[in-house]
Order: structure tokens, then C-alpha cells, then sequence
């Protein structure tokens, strides 16, 4: 994929951290394409014990959707733990310890399959999302001269891959093992014309967990025709235990000296501006809560934070794993820090949970419950020539690597 040229601001001195289950990795990357998407979690800080745990894979039946089955899988290491669901590809429950060593769930979610369906999850809990995550203004773009109508599902726009994205597909799902690691390889073939995308997509995401507990989510797809993609995750985090209410509290740093201002519809306005003395200044670890009910008219617009950053980058091949952004619960100490390739990281707050969903916990989710950072290009890119292009064509290859990575404060 061909990416316009944006000019690096301050670079955070940040080391990202390194895979160390390479026999995995290596037959991942000979299995497929197009590399879209890698995302690590990881957990810092474990004991002897744990790190020697060997890391296993479970499967039982969730439920069926249309006549066919979905199941969930159980990856564990140690106390480590994540519940991925092949409805929609979701991260249903990620289980990480606090300071002292309590295991508890930090990500949102539902209990069941049928609140996922029935739903239709809203608010993208956990999900993979395609072929086109975020926002395309009234759902229009044109592709070598050839214009496209897609869904309007976020009226007046298009969100998330329209009314049935990816994050609504049943894929098919295997299990994956190596001498240190396990993973669960997830496809989905998505046909030419599907929410009226050009092109065929095959899209494998392998989801991998490592002896060093660690989980990987390797992302690839080929296109038979020039289409457009913009693939992500949207797991919320609470960093505090899902369900236990207010993220205010959390220190957020994201590592971004811009950002991509919108339109009262969450549209980017194709400018890129600067950060320093705005609500977006995150260059240093602040309460999320701080300044989130300000009058600034950004803040207005998304009634909260739902915005595009421009991370600093040392260059614009978007090949090498840099610093993206940190989030820090002071009271449990747990600490989620993220790098990634991506040229963009969206921070949406969790300003639309309105107390109508109820959780995994069995508490109800309301406004400033959960964030998502979700590393991404830019929204509505393919409306604005001076952002990265999100244009795949058959035979290009496009690699995205993003790590989500845990840890402990004390």
C-alpha cells in the first residue's frame, strides 16, 4: 500500500518490544499475502512460575448464528487469559493481574452469543473490524474514476464496514501450535460487491500466545481487484476491571504532537493541526477525565474524545514498530502501553455508552465506562489525497504491526 508523506514531529524514546516466539511467526508469514494487522499483548513483571507456564489452547461451542456454529477459544498462559470468539473475530474477555498479583478482566464485553447478535453490539465491542474501520463521509469514494455508494449506518455516514462488517461474520477457525507458542488462525473470504466494496478480500487473522505471555494478532488479506482497507480492532479497556465504572481516572499519553480535526458529523476536515494548548494534548500522561467536558469545539463535536491522532514517526513507510500511546490505572497499577506502524491512533472515550448494554460483569455500561485506541488510517481517508492511502491492489502488500502490551506500576 502507497502512503502520502507526513513530516515527524518529537519522537518518544521508547523501545517496542520484541517477539519472541519466532518459529510462529515465521510460518505465519509464509502462509499468507498481505500482513494488515499485528496486534502483542503482552504482560511484563510475571513471576518465574508463570513464565514457565506453556501456553494452551481450548474450544468449546458458544452458539450458532444462521446455522452455523460459533465457537470460543481459551488462550492461557500462566494467569494470563483471553476468550476470542469466532463471531466477528471478538476479544471477549482479556484476564490480567494487578499490583498484587488479582486477575480480573479489563476489556469490554457481553456474557453471550445472543446479546452479541441481538444487539447487533453497537458499540463494536472487542471486534474485528472491516473492510473499512471508522468513517466515510455519506458513505461515498472513487477508485480509478469509478465512484462507490457504500452504507449509510452512521447517518450521514459510513462506519465501521457497513451494516454487516466483519465484525458480524462467522469465520471459520483453526487451531495453531508451536514449540512455545499457541494460536487460533481465523478466515473470511469477503466477496466482490459485499456492502458494495470493489473486490474480492481473503482476510486470515491468527491470533498467537506465547510462552512469555504474550498474544499476537496477525492480520493478512488479498484483494483481486483495487479495493480499499483499513483493518483494526476495537477492544474498550478498563484498566481498572471491566464493569467498575469510570475510566476518568486513567493516565493517558498518546505520542502525538497532531491530530486530525472533524466536522459536527466526525468527518476530518482534511486538516492536520497541532495539539499543544488544546483538550488534544495527551504528549504528556494525563487524567482522561481532565478535560473531557470542556467546551472546546472538538470536544463538542464528539461529546468527548472520538479523534483521529497523527503519531510521530521517525519516517512514512509505516515498516517499523514505534511508540504509540500509554494508559495507566493508578489504583490497580495495571498499565497498557501500545506500538504500532499505523500512521494514526483513534481515542474514542466511550462517549455513546448510554446504560442500555450491560456487561460481562452483569453492570450496565455508561458514558466514560471503557476506551478504545484503536490504531488505524486515517478516517475518510480515501476523500482526502494528503492523508495515507488506504488503497490495496492486487499483488501490493500491505503490513501493519500493532503491539497492546501489559504491565504493572507499583
Amino acid at each position: 500500500m502507497t502512503a502520502a508523506n507526513h513530516t515527524s514531529v518529537s519522537q518518544q524514546a521508547e523501545s517496542p518490544p520484541r517477539h519472541r516466539g519466532p518459529s510462529i511467526l515465521a510460518a505465519i508469514l509464509r502462509a499468507g499475502t498481505v500482513l494488515l494487522t499485528v496486534i502483542a499483548i503482552g504482560l511484563v513483571g510475571a513471576s518465574s512460575s508463570e513464565a514457565r507456564g506453556k501456553p494452551t489452547i481450548s474450544r468449546e461451542v458458544f452458539g450458532s448464528v444462521n446455522g452455523q456454529t460459533v465457537y470460543r477459544y481459551t488462550l492461557t498462559n500462566g494467569r494470563f487469559r483471553v476468550r476470542i470468539l469466532t463471531y466477528g473475530g471478538i476479544l471477549q474477555t482479556i484476564e490480567v493481574p494487578d499490583r498484587h498479583g488479582r486477575l480480573v478482566n479489563v476489556t469490554l464485553g457481553f456474557r453471550t452469543l445472543d446479546e452479541y447478535v441481538t444487539t447487533k453490539n453497537p458499540a463494536y465491542f472487542g471486534a474485528l473490524i472491516g473492510r473499512y474501520g471508522n468513517r466515510i463521509a455519506k458513505g461515498k469514494f472513487v477508485l480509478d474514476g469509478q465512484a462507490y455508494q457504500l452504507a449509510i449506518n452512521n447517518p450521514p455516514n459510513h462506519l465501521h464496514g457497513g451494516v454487516v462488517g466483519f465484525d458480524k461474520r462467522v469465520w471459520s477457525a483453526s487451531a495453531v501450535r508451536g514449540r512455545d507458542s499457541v494460536g487460533l488462525r481465523l478466515s473470511y473470504t469477503s466477496p466482490n460487491g459485499e456492502e458494495n466494496y470493489p473486490g474480492t478480500l481473503r482476510t486470515t487473522v491468527t491470533y498467537t500466545i506465547t510462552r512469555q505471555r504474550g498474544i499476537w494478532i496477525d492480520y493478512r488479506a488479498t484483494t483481486n481487484r483495487a479495493t480499499i482497507v483499513n483493518l483494526t480492532n476495537h477492544a474498550y479497556w478498563n484498566l481498572g476491571g471491566e464493569g467498575t465504572g469510570t475510566i476518568d481516572n486513567h493516565l493517558l499519553q498518546i505520542n502525538a504532537a497532531r491530530y486530525t480535526p472533524v466536522d459536527s458529523t466526525l468527518i476530518p476536515t482534511g486538516a492536520i493541526d497541532r495539539v499543544a494548548g488544546t483538550p488534544m494534548d495527551f504528549t504528556r500522561p494525563t487524567p482522561i477525565g481532565a478535560r473531557n467536558r470542556s467546551n472546546f469545539q472538538q470536544i463538542v463535536f464528539g461529546r468527548g474524545y472520538d479523534h483521529n491522532w497523527v503519531l510521530n514517526r521517525r519516517d512514512d513507510t509505516y515498516k517499523h514498530l514505534e511508540f504509540a500511546a500509554r494508559a495507566t490505572d493508578p489504583r490497580s497499577g495495571r498499565q497498557l502501553t501500545i506500538y504500532t506502524t499505523e500512521p494514526g491512533l483513534q481515542f474514542y472515550g466511550g462517549n455513546f455508552l448510554d446504560g442500555t448494554l450491560y456487561g460481562t460483569s452483569g453492570r450496565a455500561y455508561r458514558q466514560g465506562d471503557g476506551f478504545a485506541l484503536e490504531t488505524q488510517h486515517y478516517p475518510d481517508s480515501p476523500n482526502h489525497a494528503n492523508f495515507p492511502s488506504t488503497v490495496l491492489r492486487p499483488g501490493e502488500l500491505y503490513h501493519t504491526t500493532t503491539v497492546y502490551q501489559f504491565g504493572i506500576t507499583h
